[in-house]
């Protein structure tokens, strides 16, 4: 499952941050962007079965820290639900879940 999340995904229209993007890379390096406020950001992630691991290192704002999570993949479609480490990893996705689509 791990394989399937490599590569760029932009939240869809329609969610809370449409054009937000994250670049999962082979080596467990991410980088992401929000355009529309000139956001970037960085780190490292690792992912087991359906459970992602994200630790974000650079924030344009100072939003560093790890985050823990749950995903899932259906074709070019990416389910993705994230919260801090100290709340502790969701079992679900929330309603509505935030999308992403592979480009």
């Amino acid at each position: 499952m791990k394989d399937a999340l490599i590569g760029k995904w932009s939240q869809n229209e329609g969610q809370d941050y449409p054009g937000l993007w994250f670049d999962f890379k082979e080596d467990g390096s991410f980088k992401a962007g929000y355009e529309a406020m000139g956001i970037e950001s960085g780190g490292t992630w690792t992912a087991e079965g359906n459970k992602i691991d994200m630790d974000q290192t650079y924030h344009t704002f100072g939003f560093i820290g790890k985050t823990i999570g749950i995903f899932e993949i259906e074709g070019d479609q990416l389910k993705l639900e994230m919260v801090s480490e100290e709340v502790g990893r969701p079992e679900t996705f929330g309603a509505p879940p935030l999308l992403y689509t592979k480009i």
